[in-house]
């Protein structure tokens, strides 16, 4: 990443931007699904106390962010949020191969996420990165497509 991009760890004090950028991030998808996503929802408080996020900083600003949760046999993806200002311009994907990276530095051989059906486009970066559908599950209305990588 270059000198105008930082990459850092969350602490308990970006609680609170975690949350503005990923309501910001996921507005988009309520028209589609009639619902807030999953994310828009989450209390981020005790998410940044117990989960990993790694956020993307731009010329000082929050870019994007990405959250993960260590399970017993694979890193899972919980969250991957851009900034509508800041969307289209690779960072998820960035984001996406800096949790990869992570996974296999703790010894893991899998990264998993899920994503909602209808977030079409998510589901096709997802497999252009090497994902592939594992199974679909009906969810709040919807259905949750799982996805995985082998590392």
């Amino acid at each position: 990443m270059s000198d105008a991009l930082e990459l850092r760890r969350a602490i308990a004090a970006d609680a609170a931007s975690i949350r503005k950028l990923t309501r910001e991030a996921y507005a988009k998808w309520i028209p589609i699904i009639g619902r807030e996503p999953q994310p828009m929802t989450a209390d981020y408080d005790e998410a940044v106390r117990k989960h990993r996020f790694d956020l993307l900083y731009i010329e000082g600003k929050l870019a994007a962010l990405i959250e993960t949760i260590p399970k017993a046999d694979h890193l899972l993806i919980e969250n991957v949020a851009v900034s509508p200002s800041f969307q289209r311009r690779g960072f998820g994907r960035k984001l996406m191969a800096h949790a990869e990276e992570a996974a296999r530095a703790s010894g893991f051989r899998e990264t998993r996420l899920y994503t909602n059906k209808l977030f079409a486009g998510n589901v096709r970066l997802y497999e252009r990165l090497g994902y592939r559908v594992d199974r679909e599950e009906e969810f709040k209305g919807g259905v949750a497509v799982h996805m995985s990588k082998s590392l």
